[in-house]
């Protein structure tokens, strides 16, 4: 299995897709209403400052819009990091989202790879300090973690943050899922404080919307912003990417039922894995990782649902799944589905 990544529903026959972790509330009217809409004045140029967009966003996240820089999607900003910086060493604590080893792998420098424990998926913060030394130049986290769902609290971070601070190492803080956690944890208040922050959020997850490729990152070390964004070619927004963030940057009132609606769906999916014998372990995003000797990921395709098989994630291995929290329907088709598998095996 080469997939890195979910969501492969063009080589599969799916009806329900738990591989991708994205907002089970789908896309609003009002969303996919202004992407309608920008058909229409697909006949010019996307605006390269993308300024309607800016002072949206700006708005929606309390920040200053110099801070603010557009990519389509976040993958598009871990690449102009990379390029922009040019890090002669990079940490990424593992397992973790391959985003971050395919964008500092298209640099020069060497990758330094901290494998976390299965203790540290649920109730400790990861010993990271020990390869953050005085030779790194940037660290990788997300925040909560893909595929672990492990969420660190503001406190925690803080310390990470002023540790590498100290020793002057950028920190790309991945925050794509942290609207499903509340904002309680987020860095976006601490993005002055930290010149050495980047933090780097999406409208893919928590608005659903994949397919229009947007994403942000939030910085007050403005040296290192351009740097950046030399490395961002011009018009990377389409007209549609911009029309549907500037609705989405005013739906917080959907982010926040999204919030509620996944931790009782997870809870609700949590509870019915268990009972089935499955390992489940804590978290705190819209996904859940699950280990289990039997063979979720092909049983399942057999019937068409496709869930995230994580053996090629570093420091997993053949057993370890993620799925996404969907609605209650399909939450239930899906735990019908493993129990028939389970009784059968």
């Amino acid at each position: 299995m080469d997939v890195v990544h979910g969501g492969d529903v063009y080589r599969n026959h799916v009806k329900i897709d738990f591989s991708v972790n994205v907002n089970p509330l789908g896309m609003t009217g009002a969303v996919k209403q202004a992407l309608q809409q920008a058909v229409e004045i697909c006949d010019r140029y996307p605006d390269m400052a993308a300024d309607s967009l800016k002072k949206a966003v700006s708005r929606m996240v309390k920040t200053k819009e110099e801070f603010l820089l557009f990519g389509n999607g976040a993958s598009e900003l871990f690449m102009a990091i990379i390029h922009g910086m040019e890090p002669e060493k990079t940490v990424i604590p593992v397992p973790s989202f391959y985003g971050y080893e395919y964008a500092a792998g298209a640099g020069r420098g060497e990758i330094i790879f901290y494998e976390t424990t299965a203790e540290d998926f649920s109730d400790r913060m990861p010993d990271v300090f020990s390869v953050l030394t005085e030779e790194v130049q940037l660290l990788f986290l997300a925040n909560p973690n893909n595929p672990t769902g492990r969420l660190l609290s503001r406190e925690e971070m803080k310390v990470i943050l002023q540790h590498c601070r100290d020793l002057g190492i950028t920190v790309v803080l991945d925050e794509c899922f942290i609207e499903f956690c509340g904002e309680d944890c987020s860095m976006l208040p601490e993005t002055e404080q930290f010149q050495n922050l980047i933090l780097v959020r999406a409208f893919t997850k928590s608005f659903a919307i994949p397919g229009a490729r947007l994403g942000y990152l939030v910085c007050s070390n403005q040296e290192l912003l351009e740097k950046i964004k030399r490395h961002l070619p011009e018009w990377n927004l389409s007209v549609f990417a911009q029309a549907a963030g500037c609705v989405c940057a005013r739906q917080t009132v959907f982010i926040e039922q999204t919030a509620v609606y996944c931790r009782e769906e997870r809870q609700y999916l949590e509870a019915g894995l268990k009972r089935l014998g499955i390992k489940v372990f804590p978290s705190e995003a819209n996904f859940l990782l699950l280990y289990t000797e039997h063979p979720l990921y092909e049983r399942l395709l057999e019937r068409e649902i496709l869930i995230r098989s994580c053996e090629n994630f570093r420091g997993l291995s053949k057993g370890y799944y993620r799925i996404a929290v969907k609605n209650r329907i399909e939450n239930d088709i899906l735990l019908k589905m493993i129990g028939e598998i389970i009784w059968k095996e």
